[in-house]
């Protein structure tokens, strides 16, 4: 379990920085504090984006608590990593990444094909947040994908993150395994929190979520499927700006702000102006329980 004291804005990555001092600022969040972890100075990339993730109603909304046991599935470059791992240290709980899973490959394969990027992929996040434990603590390392282990041992967690992956798990095929693999995870009574691009309501859910988003009824019956109780919805993530029609999905929209299909060469007379006006996606915020019985 993570016990180790964290250091503040100026740690390195090495871990080798002093120990942390009392805030100067009498107006800054306790240190440990739900709101100390998101105004972290380490957080400079990520806190751009809080205008759109809303992160401390985001995860007051799941119900988080510092000494919690919290799994986030695929967690891509840690935007919520880099709240959670410092929260989650300093208060005494533990945090799980299941990361992408590296395919072992195959006689004959391609060795630079995609498997050889998304292991290099996980090789930096996991430089990057097990190169500072002073900060991040001892995070647990798992995997999920297609035929991938427990995320995490059976019943050990309080709280499961699904944080804008679903349609990739759709177009994946993966999708009712990662509600399974969340549900084994969860003790009874444990939570877990979805976030989620959202689709029309009466629009035709596509399978493989092409463009990104995904009916919030489809999501409440997967979870059902899988065991799950829904619990309630937070509007904190919508945008009703977002009409869910842009010419290469819900990626035309920042951060990735996309200018030309999937492969192809970015398009520099794309006028990207009407998408940023919009801002990040609209998304539901849901939140389900693995019932106690």
């Amino acid at each position: 379990m993570a016990g180790a004291c964290l250091a503040l804005a100026g740690c390195g990555r090495d871990g080798g920085s002093t120990e942390p001092e009392a805030p100067v600022d009498p107006n800054a969040p306790p240190v440990g504090s739900l709101a100390w972890a998101i105004a972290g100075a380490w957080r400079a990339d990520g806190r751009p984006r809080d205008r759109w993730r809303h992160p401390l109603e985001t995860l007051e909304f799941f119900e988080i608590a510092a000494d919690q046991t919290v799994v986030d599935m695929w967690p891509g470059a840690g935007y919520w990593v880099e709240i959670l791992a410092p929260y989650l240290a300093r208060g005494g709980g533990h945090l799980t990444c299941a990361n992408f899973q590296i395919q072992r490959p195959e006689p004959g394969d391609d060795p630079s094909g995609g498997n050889l990027a998304t292991a290099q992929l996980v090789a930096r996040f996991r430089e990057r947040f097990e190169g500072n434990r002073r900060l991040y603590g001892e995070i647990s390392m798992s995997e999920f994908g297609p035929t991938s282990g427990p995320v995490a041992p059976a019943g050990s967690a309080d709280l499961v993150l699904f944080m804008s992956q679903l349609h990739n798990w759709m177009a994946a095929g993966i999708a009712e395994k990662a509600f399974e693999d969340a549900y084994s995870a969860l003790r009874p009574g444990g939570t877990l929190g979805i976030e989620q691009h959202r689709a029309p309501v009466g629009s035709i859910q596509d399978p493989a979520a092409a463009d990104g988003y995904v009916q919030e009824a489809f999501v409440k019956q997967l979870a059902a499927e899988a065991g799950f109780a829904f619990v309630a919805a937070s509007e904190v993530n919508a945008n009703p700006a977002d009409t869910r029609d842009h010419p290469f999905g819900v990626w035309t929209l920042p951060p990735e702000r996309r200018s030309a299909p999937r492969g192809a060469a970015p398009n520099p007379s794309f006028d990207h102006s009407p998408y940023d006006a919009i801002g990040e996606s609209d998304r539901m915020t849901l939140k389900f329980r693995k019932p106690t019985a």
